[in-house]
């Protein structure tokens, strides 16, 4: 078989595990949702705040189905020796990381487009002003998760220590960066931290794209795009199969 045959093969296989595994389901595709609904609900007659929250939840729905599902199961798959059986198998290596980094992708642009959809028919929210740029920050944020949640896995030492390392990043990245309210209420220290990571950038981007607002949508797909060219560099430097 070609090694597009295998990648889709293996996509296929990842797609089973993934809503074969009850838990994994929840907290990197369901959560988001699920917040989003009690939280959109209780401020349901605040249309700003709404404006502020669909995008926010789309953000966070990239960041938890790409760098935290992959920094988990790549720590996961590398502690449990699957990745070195892997390695020995003829399957290319290329082949297999692009199955389980597709079935990532996936899962991130659902996320955005059930975010989107439940904001526009349950809470008011319009439609996408620009569905193009929308797709663009969406598979920005893609190839910048994924590959700083593959390049974190290595700082990881083991399956167990997973949780902790990941959850250390993803809670307070998520409270810092405007996804349950503007980032521009933070105090000037936690909004200038912010202003460093790429996912307030992520928001913005999805933001202009969602409701509009005149933001400087290419300074925030530059410090995106910065992030993901670092996280690609660390991710291909430091990979390990055992």
């Amino acid at each position: 078989m070609s090694a597009m045959a295998l990648a889709w093969q293996q996509f296929r296989f990842e797609r089973k595990i993934f809503w074969r595994n009850p838990s994994a389901a929840f907290f990197n595709f369901l959560l988001p949702i699920l917040l989003l609904v009690l939280i959109a609900t209780a401020f349901s007659s605040d249309a700003e705040e709404l404006e502020v929250l669909i995008p926010g939840v789309a953000g966070m729905g990239v960041l938890a189905t790409t760098f935290t599902a992959l920094a988990y199961n790549l720590t996961m798959l590398r502690d449990e020796g699957v990745l070195k059986r892997i390695r020995g198998t003829p399957m290319p290596a290329g082949a297999y990381l692009a199955g389980l980094i597709g079935s990532a992708t996936l899962n991130a642009v659902l996320q955005v487009a059930i975010v989107v959809t439940i904001g526009n028919v349950f809470y008011g929210v319009e439609w996408p002003q620009d569905p193009m740029m929308l797709a663009g920050f969406t598979l920005l944020g893609v190839v910048c998760f994924a590959s700083l949640g593959v390049a974190f896995s290595h700082a990881i030492p083991n399956e167990e220590a997973a949780p902790a390392y990941t959850n250390a990043i993803f809670l307070p990245l998520i409270f810092i960066s405007g996804v349950f309210y503007s980032a521009d209420d933070l105090p000037a220290a936690l909004n200038a931290i912010a202003e460093a990571l790429p996912l307030k950038h992520l928001i913005d981007g999805l933001s202009e794209a969602i409701v509009g607002g005149g933001g400087d949508v290419g300074a925030a797909a530059a410090v995106v795009a910065v992030w993901a060219v670092a996280g690609l560099f660390l991710a291909v430097r430091f990979f390990r199969w055992e």
